[in-house]
């Protein structure tokens, strides 16, 4: 598979292990709404905002969608275009070393991205996909270091997003940008038998039409048709139902469009030309030259549903169509190129957020469409360059949608935008704004503080059992930690037959330097039974090496044996 080097790649590859494990900590100041909600905005650095989120939250994300900057040369906030802000001038200058006074722009880019998007790809579940909005200036880069990270067979497509004409341009009107999608597990989702699918769009005004004239005729088909073609016909031109014009007739089962029931002219001599028996007169009816498009089994079948699945003429010289019904296809694979005018996300986030917000925001509409399309209604969102925070309002919008109770993570880096921008909008699509009603939920905004552990290795005194717990778990298993009932338990949970423990803070409620912290035989006796083997974390251990053998234990000393990458 081709690769792709920069200079500062070697400095960056492992970067990720690096990074400490810090403390979140919440603002009940800049929160909105119900705490409970599960929804999470986080102010700092995305990298260190993820390496704090991934013992709570690797391996259960479903959707990742990020908006990273584009590198344009034109951009002015933090993340600038030449990726040349003070904070990632200086993150280069200690992380790669005085070979950063030699990148280029491209060379930067690359440099802030690749640990970014490892972690990102961690906190996926194996079903996962993550969606990445570029454009040209780092296309092919972002698509080759995704490649590297994911594995070339996880890239799934690169839709094309075009936003409208430019008339000012010199040489061609750039009128597009790119949404790069990649599975965590391709193989997964073809076991799976994954198959994503978006509405069709006015399909939703047709059948909402259709079932008020249903309830209005008293099923009375005949005067549903009547009405529906009437209806189609008062559309606008440009109105989406119009499209479904067709989808006029109905029965029981609902609206559907008489289809072609011939078979198609591909030169078989053996189509089906079997006899179909008009209802009515009980004649054969008239065949179509090529033969029929279903075996003869089939059709039977349908004949015999209730009401039949096949569309008669008013005698047996018209040729039968198939009846396809608009609620079995009102669903269809999304477009690899499709239009949204970029227009309409500026002019949200200013009705919500006031004229000249935020540049260049991205689209409520298309990302709650393709969070619909990939996600199920309890399934958790992360966006690691919030920015504006359309993702978490695409989130909301959507759970109002389908009653839905998707949550959202944002990581924002820069203060003000983050307090004044995105937590602004998302408290005004919670309680509403203007004429506009609110979406409902809440979200907690949260900070990074400092790292679990200090610069001699020691864990920070203001580290509480909690927050050594998910990191010990994840760090020992790979995984976050279950749920515990008991919080008041050493027992942080079972993996794989395994029972992990931890003596820290007085957890057996005795905080003597001999006491609870420590492993010794009364509090073996005590820890909860587990029959299998046990890996417990504490200060210091007082049994033998022999007697830990024959209990099934691993002894772990804090700090030293704790992982901290």
């Amino acid at each position: 598979m081709p690769s792709l080097d920069w200079i500062g790649k070697n400095a960056v590859v492992g970067h990720h292990k690096e990074v400490p494990y810090r403390l979140i900590k919440c603002d009940k100041d800049f929160s909105a709404g119900e705490a409970g909600e599960g929804n999470l905005l986080v102010e700092g650095d995305n990298l260190h905002a993820l390496k704090a989120l991934l013992p709570y939250y690797g391996g259960k994300v479903k959707c990742i969608y990020v908006d990273p900057p584009y590198n344009t040369g034109n951009e002015n906030w933090i993340y600038n275009d030449n990726v040349n802000s003070p904070e990632i001038r200086k993150w280069l200058g200690h992380v790669v070393g005085k070979e950063a006074e030699d990148l280029s722009r491209h060379d930067k880019w690359l440099c802030m991205m690749y640990p970014r998007l490892v972690l990102l790809r961690q906190f996926l579940q194996e079903d996962g996909v993550a969606f990445i909005s570029i454009d040209d200036n780092e296309l092919m880069n972002l698509r080759l270091i995704t490649e590297e990270i994911f594995g070339a067979g996880n890239v799934l497509a690169t839709l094309v997003w075009e936003k409208g004409k430019k008339g000012d341009a010199k040489y061609f009107s750039i009128n597009h940008e790119y949404i790069l999608a990649v599975a965590r597990s391709k193989a997964k989702l073809i076991e799976l038998n994954t198959k994503w699918r978006r509405r069709k769009a006015g399909v939703d005004h047709v059948l909402t039409h259709y079932a008020e004239l249903r309830k209005k005729h008293d099923g009375n088909h005949d005067l549903i048709r009547e009405e529906m073609m009437k209806w189609y016909r008062s559309l606008p031109a440009k109105d989406p139902a119009k499209a479904h014009k067709h989808y006029n007739w109905s029965d029981d089962r609902g609206l559907y469009f008489a289809a072609d029931f011939a078979g198609p002219d591909d030169g078989r001599e053996n189509r089906p030309r079997y006899d179909i028996f008009h209802p009515v007169t009980n004649r054969s009816v008239k065949k179509p030259s090529t033969g029929w498009r279903w075996e003869e089994s089939r059709t039977i079948q349908a004949l015999a549903e209730n009401p039949p699945r096949i569309h008669f003429g008013p005698d047996e010289k018209t040729i039968p169509c198939r009846k396809s019904y608009l609620f079995e296809i009102d669903s269809e694979p999304f477009p690899s190129v499709f239009y949204k005018d970029g227009r309409a996300a500026t002019l949200e986030v200013e009705s919500i957020l006031g004229k000249g917000a935020f540049e260049f925001p991205k689209d409520t509409e298309i990302i709650a469409e393709l969070i619909s399309m990939v996600t199920k209604q309890n399934d958790l969102i992360l966006d690691s360059f919030a920015g504006a925070g359309t993702t978490g309002h695409a989130v909301l919008r959507q759970n109002v949608t389908d009653n839905g109770k998707r949550r959202f993570i944002l990581v924002e880096l820069d203060a003000t935008t983050c307090r004044e921008k995105t937590a602004k909008r998302l408290n005004n699509v919670i309680s509403g704004y203007g004429d506009t009603p609110g979406l409902g939920g809440g979200f907690r905004y949260c900070t990074l503080a400092e790292p679990l552990f200090d610069e001699r290795g020691q864990i920070n005194s203001t580290v509480k059992f909690s927050d050594l717990a998910h990191h010990v778990f994840f760090t020992e298993t790979g995984e976050p930690m279950p749920k515990r009932p008991d919080k008041r338990t050493p027992l942080l949970g079972l993996h794989n037959g395994r029972a992990i423990y931890l003596l820290f803070n007085g957890i057996l409620g005795d905080k003597q330097p001999q006491g609870g912290n420590v492993l010794t035989n009364d509090v073996l006796k005590i820890l909860p039974s587990h029959a299998g083997p046990r890996v417990i974390y504490g200060t210091a251990c007082r049994l033998s090496a022999n007697r830990l053998k024959r209990e099934g234990v691993t002894f772990r000393q804090i700090p030293y044996e704790i992982k901290t990458n």
